[in-house]
Formats: C-alpha cells, sequence, structure tokens
C-alpha cells in the first residue's frame, strides 16, 4: 500500500486543510470566514464584475452568492450596476470591507513570512515548479476523452 504522505493530491489537500483551519480561526476573530477573507481579498479597488469574482478564487458561483449575501448584509461589500452595461454588477467593498482587507492581507503576509524563513530560494522555486506541474496534470487529465 502506497504511503498517504507520498500521494500528491493527499498532501495537498491536508496542507490546505490545515492553512484553512487556520485563517477560520483567525477571522473567527472578527466575526468571519476565510471565504469572506479571500473575496474581501480579490475586490479591486474600483470593484470588480460578480461574474469575474467565482472564478478568481475558484468558487463555485452557489458558495459565492452565499457569502456575498453575507458580505453586504454585514455591510463589507456594496452592489452597483455597470452605468454602460445594466446587467452587469460590479461589487465595492465598503470601508469595513477595507479595514477587514487590512486584517485579512496581514494574516496571509504573516503565514507567507513564516513559511518563507523556513525554506530557501530553491526549495520555493522547486514547490513552485512542482505546482506546475500539478496544475498542467490536472488540465491534461480533464482533456483526455
Amino acid at each position: 500500500m502506497i504511503n498517504k504522505k507520498h500521494i500528491i493530491d493527499f498532501r495537498i489537500r491536508w496542507a490546505w486543510h490545515s492553512i484553512s483551519r487556520l485563517y477560520n480561526d483567525r477571522a473567527k476573530k472578527h466575526d468571519a470566514t476565510t471565504s469572506t477573507g479571500f473575496a474581501i481579498l480579490n475586490i479591486e479597488k474600483n470593484g470588480i464584475l460578480s461574474t469575474h469574482l467565482g472564478p478568481k478564487m475558484g468558487m463555485e458561483s452557489r458558495s459565492l452568492t452565499r457569502s456575498l449575501k453575507s458580505m453586504l448584509d454585514r455591510k463589507l461589500i456594496r452592489k452597483k450596476t455597470d452605468p454602460k452595461d445594466k446587467r452587469k454588477v460590479r461589487i465595492y467593498l465598503t470601508k469595513k470591507g477595507i479595514e477587514y482587507r487590512k486584517i485579512a492581507s496581514e494574516n496571509v503576509k504573516v503565514f507567507n513570512e513564516r513559511v518563507f524563513s523556513k525554506i530557501s530560494q530553491e526549495e520555493l522555486d522547486a514547490f513552485y515548479k512542482v505546482l506546475d506541474a500539478v496544475d498542467q496534470s490536472i488540465e491534461e487529465l480533464k482533456n483526455e476523452k
């Protein structure tokens, strides 16, 4: 039997769940979630089309809809119809959302700095190369018939 520690998808999933739990623990202190934090970090200063936010975050539209509703209710974001195309809706951060963005950004920065302090640039480059190979393999397998 293969050792789970040597299966790539197991290690990625394990690491992501650990990261997500860490971020959720930190977000709870501000009555937020990891999803809220990632959404806030992906909303640009000049707003973002709601249809672009989900793909940018790798989130399904149903999950994103629930997150956006919660963020609207908590006054972290506001929606505005695009003046040129009334079918499009742009999402903007409110002042409260901008404050949350600072907190989320700091948490991501602290985590990344902690990881970077434990590895060399060469190891980081190799890690990114592995992740690129994972992405490429996923695309190849998705396109196979």
